[in-house]
């Protein structure tokens, strides 16, 4: 291995020099000094003639200075290596050396003995099996062991005595030949291990204090744990909270630490814990070193600042995304009106004019002006929506055309931008424009003309780039006739029109609108989700419905469809719900056709058929007729129509308040409805 490649560096980006010392006595101290000049670039390299107890004294007193790694060997290696407070790497002879040195003994003697710390190795026996030398064995411990062992060896006639320094000088003081096992080539293998030793322990001490730096920063109280459950790290804000102090929790059980966490769980995840009086939301989540899972990590965040954020945000009003949501490829229907108005759309995108999109209410005007801005170069800007008839005017004005601090009661500081501004360079939805009270439709006249908006409060214009589509349900021709809506506004808002047909006019379109509304509903329905994927599983479990679905003349157009199908899919869940699922918990089989009863008792309304409504065999101005409401004259008188009901209905049948609310006379109610009912679609209120 190339020990340079793995050098860790400090914060600073300085190549780190491990301290190693190199523990040796007697013979082995020698050799230590003979190797250790070739590693003074890559390590700073000490030989400390100390051993056991002596070593470790040496080892206390350097503090701060101690090394990173120790190297020994023989039985004082043995020693430190279970006393030492850091690594201890043991220089291990190798067969060559253990070879050469039985070679050396052999000239010398014809008895000889190998010794050894501890039990020999069996490799180093089937070696020396394996070329039939007469060698004895001896082992031992300590230091007096080994004086024993060589005295015993003495006695019994062996000459020459081959092992670690201390038998060997024992050996030679007792009058016998002495051979030292370690040659340059282990000490220097034992010099390399330490080095990667050293660096890996820096590496992991810097990593270490990494995380630990991090948790400290963290305003949350956060401990890791290992793989037993014992702290590896903790911050100081946890272990306040713990009473303890960060260094005395390190390397203890969590539950140690106080005893109302003994109670919490080991699942990942989220629990309540409480801690001296205080209440914790705790997450637990995994700590996964290299792909494994080594422990895990703990956050503790106070229930009260929880509570608090919590308030916090449903405080703050919830800020508006002014981003276009459909584009045209949301338009569902293949019928000649919808791909009349999919080549409108394309058309207008092009061009910057003023759009008006006519239709009855849930035939999906927004949708179709989000399409226009999505495709045109004002994409990337604003699309900003708002409904005229949702506002009071003053609140409307201040909305729409933004104010100046102090200009009324309640402004906020600084002001605000109204939504011509916000909308600048984008496109401005004006919803619902048949309800813009009088006083308004000047100031946005205006406002189309010159291209420019004045602040409530103030006198400066602001010059703004906006396009503009507006929107209504209503006859907007007839409200200029009756007075209720400004000429020059609507024509001004009228340059380009888009008419949508209502969901009567194109039944073709409906299986296909019902199919899609029915996958959108089982997204959000996790009971449906596995079950209905697609549109083609959807139309067919809503196919045995298409009749009724078609028939039916739709009054609330795509939103009232949107209802029966929200419908359609509870009771479809609830019928998954009944069915059987297999091992993995998963319904395979097909989601049954959806039974006509069941829609008959989910939808009766589908099954009711007005009086008058065009749909009897008899009637002669039925869907056949000549004059069958497709024409704009037709559709426009039926809307009046449907305006004046629904007037008489919200005034209990009292004409008076139905004229005074429409700004007609009873003249023009009656005719209206007569007209309407000279159709043979509706028949005059009988009121």
């Amino acid at each position: 291995m190339d020990i340079t490649s793995i050098k860790p560096r400090d914060p600073a980006g300085r190549a780190i020099r491990p301290r190693i010392w190199a523990m040796g006595i007697s013979r082995l101290r020698a050799l230590f000094r003979e190797v250790a000049g070739e590693y003074e670039e890559r390590a700073d390299l000490r030989v400390v003639a100390r051993g056991f107890e002596e070593a470790l004294s040496a080892i206390a007193a350097a503090g701060d200075a101690r090394p990173d790694v120790i190297v020994a060997a023989g039985s004082n290696g043995s020693y430190l290596k279970t006393r030492a407070p850091m690594p201890v790497v043991l220089v291990t002879p190798t067969g060559f050396d253990v070879m050469h040195a039985l070679a050396r003994a052999r000239r010398d003697a014809s008895r000889i003995a190998l010794v050894s710390v501890g039990d020999t190795p069996p490799e180093v026996r089937r070696f020396i099996a394996a070329y039939g030398l007469d060698v004895e064995f001896a082992s031992y411990q300590s230091a007096q062991e080994a004086e024993n062992c060589v005295h015993d060896l003495r006695d019994r006639g062996i000459e020459t005595v081959v092992g670690p320094g201390l038998v060997t000088d024992l050996a030679a003081s007792a009058g016998m030949g002495a051979v030292f096992l370690y040659s340059h080539a282990s000490l220097r293998a034992a010099f390399d291990t330490a080095l990667e030793v050293a660096y890996a322990t820096h590496a992991e001490a810097l990593r270490r204090q990494r995380l630990d730096n991090l948790l400290q920063q963290l305003r949350d109280g956060v401990v890791a744990l290992d793989a037993q459950g014992r702290v590896e790290a903790i911050n100081e804000r946890l272990a306040l909270a713990l009473g303890v102090a960060p260094a005395d929790a390190v390397g203890r059980a969590l539950a140690e630490l106080t005893p109302d966490l003994r109670t919490l769980r080991a699942d990942d995840g989220d629990a309540l814990a409480t801690v001296r009086g205080v209440r914790y939301v705790v997450h637990r989540g995994p700590l996964v070193d290299r792909g494994v899972t080594s422990g895990s990590v703990l956050t503790f965040q106070e229930s009260r600042a929880v509570e608090r954020l919590d308030r916090a945000l449903r405080s703050q009003p919830q800020t508006q995304q002014f981003a276009a949501r459909y584009t045209l490829d949301d338009v569902i229907g293949a019928s000649a009106a919808v791909a009349r108005v999919r080549e409108r759309v394309r058309r207008y995108a092009k061009s910057d004019a003023t759009v008006l999109v006519l239709g009855e209410s849930g035939t999906g005007k927004e949708m179709i002006a989000q399409s226009l801005h999505a495709l045109s170069a004002r994409r990337r800007y604003p699309f900003v929506a708002v409904n005229c008839g949702a506002f009071p005017e003053a609140l409307l004005e201040s909305e729409l055309f933004g104010y100046d601090e102090g200009a009324f009661t309640g402004a906020r500081r600084g002001g605000k931008p109204g939504l011509f501004e916000t909308a600048h360079r984008g496109t401005l939805f004006l919803d619902e424009i048949g309800e813009m009270p009088p006083s308004l439709q000047s100031r946005l006249l205006r406002v189309l003309q010159e291209r420019e908006v004045v602040r409530l409060g103030s006198t400066e214009p602001i010059r703004i780039d906006v396009r503009v589509i507006a929107a209504t349900h209503r006859p907007l021709f007839a409200a200029v006739e009756a007075g209720t809506f400004r000429a020059d506004l609507y024509y001004r808002l009228n340059i380009l029109n888009i008419g949508l047909p209502p969901l009567r006019e194109r039944a073709a379109d409906i299986p296909a609108l019902a199919a899609a509304l029915l996958t959108q509903a089982a997204r959000r329905e996790q009971r449906l989700a596995d079950r209905l994927r697609d549109t083609g599983e959807a139309a067919r479990v809503l196919a045995p419905a298409d009749a009724v679905l078609m028939r039916y003349r739709w009054p609330g157009n795509v939103r009232e469809l949107q209802n029966v199908i929200e419908r359609i899919a509870v009771e479809l869940a609830e019928d998954a719900d009944d069915g059987g699922a297999n091992a993995s918990g998963v319904d395979d089989e097909p989601m049954p056709a959806l039974d006509p009863d069941a829609l008959r008792v989910i939808a009766p309304e589908l099954f009711a058929v007005p009086s008058g409504a065009g749909n009897e065999p008899d009637d002669p101005d039925g869907p056949d007729s000549p004059d069958d409401g497709r024409t704009l004259h037709a559709r426009r008188r039926r809307a009046e129509a449907d305006e004046i009901r629904a007037a008489l209905d919200a005034c209990d049948g009292d004409r008076d308040r139905a004229c005074a609310m429409l700004g007609i006379s009873k003249t023009t109610l009656w005719r209206k409805l007569a007209a309407d009912g000279a159709t043979g679609k509706r028949k005059p209120d009988a009121r």
